[in-house]
C-alpha cells in the first residue's frame, strides 16, 4: 500500500511555517512522508536576507530547511509520522510546486496563503489560488497568523451533486482522526432553491456512503451569494475546517469570487481544504 505523501512548499515566512506545522500534525496522524520544499526565487531572497549575495543566501536557505526538516523529525517521527526530508529547486513557484507534486506522486500539498513577496489579490493569495486551481492533488491551504490545534468540526461545503458521495467519504476518514464532527452543509439560494423534501432526498441517499455516527446535513437559505451564507454558517456553528469540491468549477467559483472574497473575514482566518481527487 502507498504511503500517504505530503508536499509542503516553504518560503520561511510564518504563513508558511504554519502551514508546516498542520502538515507534520496532519502527516502524524496518516503515517505520512513529508516533503518540505522551497523554491529560490531572487526577488523574495532580498526580502528574506537583505544584505547577502545569492550564493550565501542559498547557503543559508539551505541551513533553514535542514533545521527545519530535523525539528520535524524530532517533533513528529516518534509521533506517527513515517519520514521527513527537504528539497531545494530553482524555478518559478508555482509550475514548480505542480511539477514536484506530480513527480513525487503527491496525495496532499499543504501551503500557506501569503508568501514572503505575494500580494493579496483575492482571499487566498495569487500563487495559492494558481495551486488550487491547477493542482491534480488535493490542496490544503493554511491562512496567515492560523495557528494548529486538533479540529473539532469539519465542515463540507455540498453543492448536492453525485461527486458528493465520495469526496465525503474523505472527509470522514479525516475527521476519524481527530474524534471531530462532520457538516454537510447546502447553502440554498433565491437563483437555486432547495426545499426541505429534496434535502431529505438527499440525506437519504448520501447516508448508506458514510459509515461515521458524528456527522450531520443542515440546510441553510440565503437570499444572495452562497458563499456568504457559508460563511455566516460557519461562523455560528464553529467550524474548524472548511473542505469543499473543485470538479464543479461553477460551484467552486460561486463560493469564492474575488469580488465575493472581499466581503468575507471568515475565509481569511479558517483553513480550507480543495478536494480534487478520491
Amino acid at each position: 500500500m502507498k504511503t500517504f505523501t505530503i508536499l509542503c512548499p516553504t518560503d520561511f515566512s510564518e504563513c508558511s511555517l504554519n502551514a508546516i506545522e498542520y502538515a507534520a500534525k496532519l502527516g502524524e496522524k496518516l503515517g505520512a512522508n513529508l516533503t518540505l520544499y522551497h523554491i529560490p526565487d531572487q526577488e523574495d531572497y532580498e526580502k528574506l536576507f537583505p544584505g547577502n549575495m545569492l550564493d550565501e543566501s542559498l547557503k543559508t536557505a539551505k541551513r533553514k530547511l535542514d533545521r527545519l526538516v530535523q525539528t520535524v523529525r524530532d517533533e513528529s517521527l516518534e509521533k506517527g509520522l513515517s519520514a521527513c526530508n527537504g528539497i531545494i529547486q530553482e524555478g518559478k513557484t508555482v509550475p514548480a510546486i505542480l511539477k514536484c507534486a506530480e513527480e513525487e506522486d503527491v496525495d496532499l500539498i499543504i501551503m500557506g496563503t501569503e508568501g514572503i513577496n505575494e500580494v493579496k489579490k483575492n482571499y487566498i493569495g495569487t500563487k495559492s489560488s494558481k495551486v488550487v486551481l491547477k493542482s491534480a492533488c488535493d490542496v490544503f491551504i493554511v491562512p496567515r497568523k492560523v495557528f494548529f490545534r486538533a479540529p473539532r468540526k469539519l465542515v463540507y461545503a455540498s453543492d448536492y451533486l453525485e461527486e458528493d458521495k465520495l469526496a465525503i467519504q474523505k472527509v470522514v476518514e479525516l475527521a476519524k482522526c481527530y474524534d471531530a464532527e462532520v457538516d454537510v452543509v447546502h447553502v440554498s439560494t433565491r437563483i437555486k432553491n432547495i426545499d426541505k423534501a429534496q434535502h431529505a432526498v438527499v440525506k437519504e441517499e448520501l447516508t448508506p456512503f458514510i459509515k461515521y455516527e458524528k456527522i450531520n446535513f443542515v440546510l441553510k437559505s440565503y437570499r444572495d451569494e452562497p458563499g456568504l451564507g457559508l460563511e455566516n454558517y460557519l461562523i455560528t456553528s464553529k467550524g474548524d475546517v472548511l473542505f469543499t469540491l473543485s470538479h464543479k468549477k461553477s460551484w467552486f467559483e460561486q463560493l469564492f469570487t474575488k469580488n465575493l472574497s472581499k466581503k468575507m473575514s471568515y475565509f481569511i482566518n479558517k483553513p480550507l481544504f480543495v478536494i480534487k481527487t478520491f
